[in-house]
């Protein structure tokens, strides 16, 4: 399962694992207590996949903000979100030094931490985007 799986539902808490699709919308899974929930076109949803944080020079992906996240922490739990918001900014100074302080708030930094710590816990580690290149194909084949 990779980051185009896991959804952000904007007004409930965590993250969340597309499981299913409906006429209507999809089903999503808690990533915290594992119980199910009908997710209408009325909700606003990003997926992890499609998240990018601003730089000074480009837009870096969440995934590659959560593998730098994971080589700083050696594949463990990064700091609290409820860190204080000095530390927060510390600590992501660290992970991607060069992101624009003016474009990404001490809110997006919490969001990240949170998340990371969600997504480690239950136990998924690899936040590389898989893409098929050709030696896939073959395999496949």
């Amino acid at each position: 399962m990779g980051l185009d799986k896991i959804l952000a539902i904007s007004g409930k808490p965590g993250l969340y694992e597309l499981t299913a699709q409906t006429r209507g919308g999809f089903i999503a899974k808690s990533l915290l207590d594992g119980k199910k929930m009908a997710v209408n076109m009325r909700h606003n949803v990003s997926i992890l996949s499609e998240i990018a944080i601003y730089t000074y020079t480009e837009e870096v992906p969440l995934g590659e903000v959560f593998e730098k996240m994971k080589e700083k922490e050696n594949g463990g739990q990064a700091l609290s979100h409820k860190a204080s918001k000095n530390d927060l900014e510390a600590y992501f100074s660290d992970v991607l030094p060069e992101y624009d302080e003016d474009r990404v708030y001490g809110s997006d930094i919490k969001k990240v931490i949170q998340w990371y710590n969600i997504l480690i816990e239950y136990g998924m580690t690899d936040f590389s985007k898989e893409e098929k290149t050709e030696e896939n194909k073959d395999e496949e084949e």
